[in-house]
């Protein structure tokens, strides 16, 4: 069978279809692709799986303000719940995160774990949104403008309670 300028004869293989297929492409070659795939798969896969294992631990470093998890201190809870003692009503913890999605004119209790870069912004939303019963609790680091009701701890543990209704009586 003479072919005029295609493929020569011993590369072709007839099909049960009667269509010719290259004879690289039988079940040598789609074993090697099936390989190919494999490899691909796990792969991707273990990408993934990388992915997904380090994307909680490296968007805290691309925030505008970076938010380390530093446990709080047996002693600095201690001073926490001594500014509480007698509180009544409702509780907020800032501690992982920089509040910008609290709403917290529902809370009379805000305690806040943060970070000097956000302690400016987060004063400002607290004064406009707090009610004048509520007590605020700063951790390790005061607020920069108000002026606490009571100050309990040392260091590391130091607490800041600042009553907004004295708060806003100092204020000009």
């Amino acid at each position: 069978m003479e072919r005029g300028g295609g493929t020569p004869p011993e590369i072709l293989e007839e099909s049960q279809s009667g269509c010719s297929l290259p004879t690289g492409l039988g079940a040598n070659g789609l074993k090697k692709s099936s390989w190919g795939f494999f490899l691909t798969g796990i792969v991707g896969g273990t990408l993934v799986a990388v992915y997904a294992v380090a994307t909680p631990f490296l968007t805290p470093a691309l925030r505008k303000i970076c938010l380390p998890f530093v446990p709080a201190t047996t002693k600095q809870i201690a001073n926490v719940v001594k500014m509480l003692h007698c509180r009544r009503g409702s509780l907020v913890d800032i501690g992982s995160g920089d509040g910008r999605v609290v709403t917290f004119s529902q809370y009379t209790n805000v305690v806040v774990f943060g970070v000097p870069q956000m302690m400016p912004q987060l004063e400002e939303k607290l004064e406009l949104e707090l009610k004048d019963d509520a007590r605020v609790i700063a951790c390790r680091f005061p607020f920069p403008r108000w002026t606490p009701d009571h100050v309990t701890g040392e260091g590391v543990d130091t607490v800041w309670a600042y009553d907004l209704s004295t708060l806003r009586g100092r204020r000009p």
